[in-house]
């Protein structure tokens, strides 16, 4: 017999009260109220709590919190990620974050999807005859060196390519391309980024720093 979390992985209707789920979030949800907790500098602390709540994680990793993840264990974090306050993953389905990403404050990301018709919303007739409250799931995935400003919303079934900056208060439900300027509600590309873009052609920013070939 499939399981509640088998089926979320095939992007089909689960039920999410389902025991053995509700188990796994009652887990991550006690972890998260254990992090949001802890201090600043408590860095060994908070490094360890994360590699409890979520499912892969690379080298530093650095959130700033209070942070809620939902399931924790379907989230992979990649090398070299800071999050602002206010991290949400709700990770039903599987979210994949790259290296080398940086997300600003209140930044969220979505996989679950309900119903559109109320009567659906309210319950389904599972194979075994249970009627319950149903919903699906579709995974997230967020390339290398992406930057989202503040109060960004990426919707189930996403995928953000490598190199995208996504501006402040975006709600993101399509696909975005790699090296994009995106922005809006809901989002769009405004515009490829190009060399343009350097801080090179930008002196009175740049002051007396100089730029590295990367």
């Amino acid at each position: 017999m499939t399981s509640e979390e088998e089926k979320i992985t095939k992007g089909i209707l689960f039920c999410p009260s389902d025991p053995e789920l509700v188990e796994i979030k009652r887990k991550t949800h006690n972890l998260n109220v254990d992090y949001n907790q802890t201090y600043e500098e408590e860095t060994e602390k908070r490094e360890a709590l994360l590699h409890k709540i979520i499912g892969k994680m690379g080298k530093d990793v650095r959130i700033q919190g209070p942070i809620a993840f939902h399931y924790g264990r379907h989230t992979q974090i990649g090398d070299h990620f800071f999050a602002n306050f206010n991290l949400t993953i709700q990770d039903d389905a599987p979210v994949r974050i790259g290296n080398h990403c940086n997300f600003g404050p209140n930044v969220t990301i979505v996989t679950p999807i309900h119903p559109m018709v109320p009567s659906e919303r309210r319950a389904v007739r599972m194979a075994n005859g249970e009627v319950k409250v149903m919903c699906y799931a579709k995974p997230v995935f967020i390339g290398n060196d992406c930057w989202f400003g503040a109060s960004v919303t990426v919707c189930p079934g996403v995928t953000i390519g490598d190199g995208c900056v996504i501006g402040a208060g975006s709600v993101v439900t399509r696909d975005i391309p790699p090296n994009s300027f995106a922005a809006g509600v809901p989002c769009r590309v405004i515009r490829e980024i190009t060399k343009k873009d350097s801080l090179a052609n930008h002196p009175e920013i740049l002051a007396d720093n100089q730029l590295i070939e990367m």
